[in-house]
């Protein structure tokens, strides 16, 4: 993911928790941001290419908006 209109920011990394769970993102900027961070962020519109939903469990979460493309899927992104 690159960065849209040189404003927004994108996911280009995830840390995960024991449990293979996004735990933090990295951002095209370099920024790292725990969850609920990174969901605040997404909400306001300052990273692009991602969403937020209300789970089943009534819990918000953080997906990337569909795209065709599995590659830049966020649990396909590179650890860091």
């Amino acid at each position: 993911m690159a960065l849209t209109n040189g404003s927004r920011e994108t996911f280009v990394a995830v840390r995960k928790n024991g449990d293979g769970d996004i735990a933090a993102f990295r951002t095209s900027s370099g920024k790292e941001l725990g969850y609920e961070e990174a969901r605040e962020a997404v909400s306001s519109g300052a990273i692009a290419g991602a969403n937020v939903f209300k789970g089943r469990d009534g819990e918000m979460y953080i997906r990337g908006d569909a795209d065709g493309d599995k590659s830049n899927n966020l649990d396909n992104l590179p650890a860091f």
